[in-house]
């Protein structure tokens, strides 16, 4: 067992850094004998987890391998079966109850009590030993083979040793050169004890032997110790000497570390003397150029922009700890002070009487400009005041109240003289608008030809207005926009009033170019006072590369106006963005009420002006959007694209209630509807307009509201109508609509375009079979008659057994409709359906062609119902289909 043991140790447990504690051969109860062994074991490392091991023989071969392990917390109860009787067998309750039958008595107690002294030393007694024996708990394990493992006391589980690669190796020699090393174990054990004797004796012997060695060695110590003073001796009186000398160091060291101090100090005060005058001394000359500089010439302006940043230097420069108690530096700054409080009052001085000259000389050109439709220049103010943009920048960063203050000063006077220029810039406007009007023919009502709007087309086409600046973002908006400029029209295409006017083309052509030339006036110029304002008060109006900006989109009343929002910037570019924002918004305040002004006069001259102001003002709107969403500018134009949005969707709303109000004479046939020859001018027109146009979405919305409303009002007049009839009006005014989207080709009324054609189609097939059945009206009622017998389930051969329906009753029908008054019958019909069919629809022939294969399909329906009803009977009409070709051919030709 001891063999084993060590082999399990070696191969098994070893290599898991865990140590053998005992060793049970048992196999299972009740089953086939197949042994195998339970080991306890404890692992070398802390904590220690103490396992018990189901280890098996393999089949295949002399080794062992390790199959179950269980941890020793997990064991509940320990049961011997039998605490009187001696038994192999016991339980092991784990997750289950594992019974096993040991080899020997000996070998269950001995596991047995190690798994007792395990539970004792690390589980705290949690496992329950049942029909165990109470000697075998409290005394150790007789003396055997497992007792140097189990039976020893506590401390011997810790104190065991596992042997080195070494002592294994030295083992294995010993027990090779024995014969009888593993099979008697006693007997070799006895032989080492031997051996072991006799080499301790020859220890003993070897150390009495060596005496003599050792009081040589002895007498060698004391020489040395004799030495050793000696030496102690010399250095006693080495170290009295040389303290002396220490003491005359000590003093030369403290001498120098003064004279060191002294030179350090020296050092740093010249340096602080140096910062001083080097960072707060001004010049002379920037002195007087604060004092008295020129503030009207170039160079003048220069020496104070430099005397100005210096002096910033200077009172901007930091101190170190201390120098502001010195009082030369107090002094100084004082001086610094008086300087900048009296620079800028200068400045602030002379900069408001440039501000006022500048709206005494605008003032005296607005005469020139006065029947110009154009705004007075202010490029050359611009120029001349940026040359103190940077004089502002200090005046900003020194002295923020007088900056406010000249802030506040421009903008009053600017306000003012802008007002000025303004005002009189859309008052020569609204003149000339009016003036184009007064002579127009205010309420023709011609219809226009699609020729001459072609002509007016390509006469229009081309025109384009061009911005141009001196400024930086005026340039850029120029970039932007050339090429979308370029490609819209500029000159739209003359509306008429649907239900009044008509204007002349020159007026129209008129009245576009003085819209477009207002905006075209008003942008440079608000974006060279908005860029001029940026550079001039130093205020950042375009976002930093740090930030990313991201552009929402609202909608309001149908009109998109971006907002801006920004993640990452400063708040102070924020802040001076709403500035800039805030000046504009006060020296132009009276743009947005003058445009409104002029938007409201040109609905009242032609409500249809709305339709290209909208198209006008939103290609503006979004010109001035892709250059600064947040801009003034693209605000009020915003706003005021939401007045133009306003007025075309009344204008809409207008030709909508017109055609609910629409009255129709009595006493005359309807024709093509009004509201029906307008919607295709408009349509025409509209497509010529908004051709390219941002804002093509409010249009198709128009459209279709405006489409729905002309079909609902062309069935509510049919249905009204007394002279015409109800499917005449629906096929002409259907059939017109139809043609009016195919020659259009309206994407979005595709649908409505199919649903026209339908009407129109339904309703014709309508008028024709109603109209029909008046020319043979009893020959109609006649064969009805027999229809409806054979409804009623009589056989199709019994009718002519019907009195009414007999074959005399058939003849005496037939001959009164011979073919010279089935001729006269058609000839009726064909004037009556001329009075009834307008001449503008040129519909005549196409109803005119249904109604004769309509009449064919009748004649070939009677024959069809004489040959099933009365066979044999030799009846036939008396005229034939070629006879009705004749007719209808001939009657077409006489009218």
């Amino acid at each position: 067992m001891t063999a084993i043991k060590h082999a399990l140790q070696r191969d098994i447990f070893t290599p898991n850094d865990e140590r053998l504690l005992s060793i049970v051969n048992v196999c299972k109860a009740g089953k086939k004998k197949r042994n195998c062994f339970l080991c306890a074991t404890v692992t070398t490392e802390r904590p220690v987890q103490v396992n018990v091991v189901k280890v098996k023989k393999s089949d295949k071969g002399d080794f062992y391998k390790r199959q179950t392990a269980w941890a020793l917390r997990d064991l509940a109860v320990v049961d011997a079966k039998d605490a009187v009787k001696e038994s192999p067998e016991f339980d092991l309750h784990f997750d289950k109850v594992y019974k096993w039958v040991a080899s020997s008595t000996v070998e269950k107690n001995t596991f047995i009590s190690c798994i007792w002294k395990l539970n004792q030393r690390y589980l705290r007694k949690k496992i329950d030993f049942i029909n165990v024996s109470s000697q075998l708990l409290e005394e150790s394990v007789p003396s055997g083979e497992n007792q140097s493992v189990a039976g020893g006391d506590e401390e011997a589980v810790d104190e065991y040793q596992e042997l080195n690669a070494r002592e294994e190796q030295d083992i294995e020699i010993m027990m090779e050169g024995c014969e009888y090393a593993i099979s008697n174990a006693e007997a070799f054990a006895e032989k080492l004890s031997r051996e072991l004797q006799v080499l301790d004796g020859a220890n003993i012997q070897s150390i009495m032997a060596s005496e003599k060695q050792v009081n040589i060695l002895m007498k060698l110590l004391d020489e040395a110790l004799k030495e050793v003073d000696q030496i102690e001796l010399k250095l006693s009186s080495y170290e009295e000497m040389l303290q002396s000398v220490k003491d005359q160091m000590d003093q030369i060291s403290e001498s120098n570390h003064l004279i060191h101090l002294s030179n350090t100090n020296n050092v740093k005060l010249l340096s602080e003397i140096e910062f001083l005058v080097n960072h707060m001394d001004l010049a002379k000359g920037h002195i007087k150029a604060l004092q008295e500089g020129d503030l009207t010439s170039s160079r003048g302006i220069e020496a104070c922009t430099n005397a100005a940043d210096a002096l910033l230097q200077c009172m901007n420069v930091a101190l170190r700890p201390g120098h502001d108690m010195l009082h030369a530096v107090k002094q100084q700054q004082q001086r610094f002070s008086d300087l900048r409080e009296q620079f800028a009052r200068r400045l602030a001085s002379h900069l408001n009487s440039v501000f006022v000259q500048q709206g005494h000389d605008q003032s005296s050109t607005l005469a020139q400009h006065s029947a110009e439709l154009t705004l007075p220049n202010h490029h050359p103010f611009h120029r001349d005041l940026l040359r103190y943009a940077k004089l502002m920048e200090w005046l900003k960063n020194t002295d923020y109240g007088k900056y406010e203050g000249l802030t506040k000063n421009y903008m009053d006077y600017l306000s003012r003289l802008y007002e000025r220029e303004i005002k009189d810039f859309f008052e020569v406007a609204k003149i000339k608008m009016t003036g184009t009007t007064r002579e127009g023919k205010k309420f023709a009502t011609l219809p226009r030809k699609e020729s001459a709007v072609k002509q007016e087309t390509e006469s229009l086409h081309g025109s384009s207005g061009k911005l141009t600046g001196s400024t930086s973002s005026l340039n850029k908006l120029s970039v932007q926009s050339s090429g979308n400029r370029r490609s819209q029209s500029s000159s739209l295409l003359d509306m008429g009033n649907m239900s009044a006017s008509d204007l002349d083309v020159a007026d129209r052509t008129k009245f576009d170019k003085i819209f477009e030339q207002v905006l075209s006036e008003l942008e440079p110029l608000c974006l060279a006072e908005q860029d001029f304002i940026s550079k001039f008060f130093k205020l950042q109006q375009h976002q930093s590369t740090s930030g990313a900006a991201t552009n929402e989109v609202e909608e309001m009343d149908g009109v998109a106006l971006s907002r801006s929002y920004t993640s990452g910037v400063p708040q102070t570019v924020s802040s001076e963005k709403d500035m800039i924002r805030q000046m504009m918004t006060k020296i132009f305040r009276c743009i947005e009420p003058e445009l409104n002004n002029l938007i409201a006069l040109g609905d009242k001259i032609d409500s249809f002006n709305s339709l290209y102001m909208l198209v006008k003002m939103s290609h503006h709107v979004w010109t001035a959007q892709n250059v600064d969403p947040a801009s003034f500018l693209s605000t009020t134009l915003g706003n005021v694209l939401v007045t133009v949005k306003r007025n075309f969707d009344k204008c809409i709303s207008n030709q909508m209630k017109q055609m609910d109000e629409v009255k129709i004479s009595k006493k005359s046939k309807v024709g093509i509807l009004p509201f029906v020859a307008e919607f295709e001018e408009f349509a025409a027109l509209a497509e010529s307009i908004f051709k390219n146009a941002e804002r093509r979405g409010d249009l198709d919305k128009a459209y279709i509201k405006l489409i729905r409303a002309v079909f609902v009002s062309v069935e509510k007049v049919a249905n009204e109508s007394q002279k015409t009839p109800r499917d005449v009006v629906m096929m002409e005014n259907f059939h017109h609509i139809f043609a009016t989207l195919s020659r259009l080709k309206i994407s979005c009324l595709e649908a409505e375009k199919k649903e026209a054609k339908q009407k129109y189609t339904d309703h014709l097939q309508s008028y024709v079979i109603y109209s029909l059945g008046q020319p043979l009206e009893k020959l109609n009622h006649f064969f009805e008659g027999v229809e409806a017998r054979v409804a009623q389930g009589i056989r199709e051969e019994e009718v002519s057994y019907q009195l009414a329906f007999n074959k005399q009753e058939l003849r005496k029908v037939i001959k009164e409709y011979p073919g010279k008054e089935v001729k006269k019958g058609l000839d009726n019909l064909y004037k009556k359906v001329d009075k009834h069919l307008c001449e503008e629809e040129n519909l005549l022939q196409v109803v005119w062609h249904s109604m004769q294969d309509e009449f064919i399909r009748q004649y070939k329906h009677f024959e069809g119902l004489i040959a099933r009803c009365y066979p044999g009977s030799g009846i036939t009409m008396e005229f034939t289909i070629q006879d009705i070709l004749d007719y209808c051919s001939s009657i077409a030709q006489s009218h």
